[in-house]
């Protein structure tokens, strides 16, 4: 692929939504847009990686020219690429936290099968720690909330991976429940294909909240020792979010119907989260 042509291609998602917030009014607003060409960076990967219409070759070609673009050895071709890059040399962040993302959708490029629980936290290591780091770099934070942070985003990524399984089966034959964990419960990938959970997979899932559990204790010092006070409000939020979509994931069939957050989880979490203000 030559010349200027632009290899992103919007999927019209955007930051509303997600999950979980993505740089909102509760962080600074001096560090909101940056974080904004972060996410839009990530986001326009993310359509290569999970596109239906793309051959793998030509989506990690793409992944390509966006990294040349945000590494500034090719200077058109990826518009996001730019604005991210120009955002990095202003916040003097490392371009680590991005290039680290691209390093998971290329994998999702290639690769639809995962086997072991480690397999699945090295995948979340590349498509999701890196936004976590990346945050604490830009509000100047202590290295010392990386693994903090490192335990919340893997967790969030895993909270999505169970949302969303039946239907990144069904749409892209994409399964990152882990192959060694369907088999020890006697379930199979064709279950994610059931309108309903079996016995089997419910222990599977059960067995991936109870790890999720873990993963958020070990988040829940982050609002606590960042220093910005939005942020600790900010990653409070996203704490409370989470552990409120664990709760539903416990109690209901992603299969059945996508498990999701509502507008009074929301409330609820933000005022949780101003205790983390003081």
């Amino acid at each position: 692929m030559t010349g200027a042509v632009n290899v992103e291609a919007w999927s019209g998602k955007d930051r509303g939504d997600e999950n979980f917030p993505v740089g909102s009014h509760l962080i600074s607003a001096k560090y909101r847009p940056h974080i904004h060409a972060y996410y839009a960076f990530a986001r326009n990967a993310d359509d290569i990686a999970d596109s239906k219409t793309l051959a793998p070759r030509e989506k990690i070609d793409r992944l390509d020219i966006m990294e040349a673009v945000l590494l500034g050895k090719r200077h058109e071709g990826a518009p996001s690429a730019v604005k991210l890059r120009e955002s990095l040399a202003t916040t003097k962040v490392s371009s680590v936290h991005a290039t680290d993302l691209l390093i998971a959708f290329r994998r999702d490029a290639t690769k639809n099968r995962y086997a072991t629980i480690d397999e699945l936290y090295n995948y979340c290591r590349y498509s999701a720690v890196p936004v976590g780091r990346y945050v604490i770099d830009l509000h100047k934070e202590n290295h010392e909330c990386y693994s903090s942070s490192d335990a919340l985003c893997i967790a969030l990524q895993v909270l999505n991976h169970m949302q969303d399984c039946g239907k990144d089966l069904a749409d892209m034959d994409r399964c990152y429940m882990p192959q060694a964990l369907l088999d020890h419960f006697g379930s199979s990938i064709a279950d994610l294909r059931r309108p309903k959970e079996t016995p089997g997979l419910r222990r599977v899932f059960v067995t991936l909240l109870d790890r999720v559990d873990r993963l958020l204790q070990a988040a829940a010092e982050l609002p606590e020792i960042a220093r910005d006070r939005r942020l600790r409000m900010e990653t409070g939020v996203i704490l409370s979010l989470a552990k409120r979509l664990a709760r539903r994931l416990a109690y209901n069939d992603p299969l059945e119907h996508r498990v999701k957050l509502s507008k009074c989880d929301a409330v609820f979490s933000v005022l949780s989260a101003t205790r983390h203000l003081f």
